[in-house]
C-alpha cells in the first residue's frame, strides 16, 4: 500500500475530528463553566479572557486517538503495514510508536488532574509542583524502560552517525522529556501560539520522516499537524477556547515521542527551537532575578510575553514565532540529510 495515502489520512481525521468537536464541548464546557482563571501576574489585558473555556486540548486528543487508531487499521485492512514498514525488526517500530503515543496520553492525563484541581476545585494552581514532577517522572521513567527493552543503546546525532548513550540514556532522557513537556507548557500562553508553534514542528518532522523512511514517525506528524490545525480554527485569537495543561502536556509529549520514534531526539533543538528558547527564557529570568535580588531580563516572562508588553500584538507574536520554529525545522531536515 502506498504509505502517502494513510499519513495523509490520519491528518485529515485528526483536523476533521478536532474542528468538528468544537461545535459541542465549546458550549458543554461553558456550560459546566469551565472556564480559565486569569492570574493577577500576567499582563493586565488578559483579564478579558476570563471565563473563556479551557481544557479544550480533550478535543484534539480524542482526535489524535480516533485518527491514529483508524489509519492504522484502514491501513492493514488494505494490506499495508505502515508501521512496521519492510524492516526486519518491525517489533521495535511498533514499541517505538505505541510507547510514544501511550505517553503523550499519560501526559494529557497528568494536564487533565491539573486542569480539574484549578477548574472544578477552585484551586488556581493545581496540583503542587512536587505532585506533577513525581508523576511526570515516573510516566518517563516507563518510556524509556519501554523503549530501552528495544534495544535502543544509541542516538542519531546529525553530521556524526548513531552514538552509544550507556549509563547516559537515562539522564539524557529524563532531562530531554521532562524539559520538552514543560517548554510546550510555558508556549501556551497566549491565543494560538502553542498550536501554530507545534504545527510547524509537525510539519518539519513529516519531512524528516519521510527523508529516513520513518512512516510511523510520519503517521504520528501528520495526526498532530491535523489535530493543531483544527484547534486553531478554534483557539486563533481571539480564543474560543484554550487548551489548557491538558493539552499542552499531550503536544509536548507527542513532539517528544515523534524524535525518539526518528532515533534523534536532539533534533528537538532544531524542530522546537522556540520551545527551547521559551524554556531558557523563563529559567534566564528566574535565576536573574534571584542573583540580582530583584532585577528581570525580560519584561515578563516566558518570553512571549516580553514581546506582548513591548507593544505586539498576539497574532503577531504566533506569526513571528511560528516562522522562526519553521526555519529551525528546516535547518533540522537538511542536517538529517547527511544520515541518509
Amino acid at each position: 500500500m502506498n504509505n502517502v495515502f494513510p499519513i495523509i489520512l490520519g491528518g485529515i481525521i485528526a483536523f476533521g475530528v478536532t474542528t468538528s468537536l468544537g461545535f459541542v464541548l465549546i458550549p458543554y464546557l461553558h456550560k459546566l463553566k469551565f472556564g480559565q482563571t486569569i492570574l493577577d501576574i500576567g499582563p493586565k489585558w488578559h483579564k478579558r479572557k476570563q471565563g473563556t473555556p479551557t481544557m479544550g486540548g480533550i478535543m484534539f486528543i480524542i482526535a489524535s486517538v480516533l485518527a491514529v487508531v483508524a489509519t492504522v487499521i484502514t491501513d492493514k485492512l488494505m494490506g499495508g503495514d505502515l508501521i512496521g514498514g519492510n524492516s526486519i525488526v518491525k517489533n521495535i517500530y511498533y514499541t517505538r510508536f505505541w510507547s510514544g503515543f501511550i505517553m503523550a496520553l499519560s501526559f494529557a492525563f497528568v494536564g487533565f488532574v491539573d486542569d480539574y484541581i484549578k477548574v472544578v476545585k477552585k484551586r488556581n494552581l493545581g496540583l503542587t509542583s512536587m505532585q506533577k514532577t513525581v508523576m511526570q517522572l515516573l510516566i518517563i521513567f516507563c518510556y524509556l524502560i519501554s523503549m530501552r527493552m528495544t534495544g535502543e543503546q544509541s542516538m542519531l546525532i546529525p553530521l556524526v552517525g548513531n552514538v552509544p548513550m550507556g549509563w547516559f540514556y537515562w539522564i539524557f532522557g529524563i532531562a530531554v522529556i521532562y524539559g520538552a513537556v514543560n517548554a510546550v507548557n510555558f508556549t501556551d500562553g497566549i491565543d494560538g501560539l502553542c498550536s501554530s508553534v507545534t504545527l510547524t514542528a509537525a510539519a518539519s518532522f513529516i519531512v524528516i520522516a519521510f527523508m529516513r523512511k520513518n512512516m510511523g514517525a510520519g503517521l504520528l506528524s501528520s495526526v498532530l499537524l491535523g489535530a493543531c490545525a483544527g484547534f486553531l480554527v478554534w483557539n486563533r485569537n481571539p480564543a474560543k477556547v484554550f487548551m489548557g495543561d491538558t493539552g499542552s502536556m499531550f503536544l509536548g509529549a507527542m513532539v517528544v515521542a515523534i524524535a525518539y520514534t526518528l532515533e534523534c531526539p536532539l533534533i528537538l533543538l532544531l524542530t522546537g527551537i522556540v520551545y527551547v528558547i521559551e524554556g531558557l527564557s523563563d529559567v534566564i529570568q528566574i535565576g536573574y532575578f534571584k542573583l540580582t535580588h530583584g532585577k528581570r531580563i525580560f519584561k515578563m516572562a516566558p518570553i512571549h510575553h516580553h514581546f506582548e508588553m513591548s507593544g505586539w500584538s498576539e497574532k503577531k507574536i504566533c506569526i513571528v514565532f511560528s516562522f522562526v520554529n519553521l526555519l529551525g525545522g528546516a535547518l533540522a531536515a537538511v542536517l538529517m540529510n547527511f544520515e541518509l
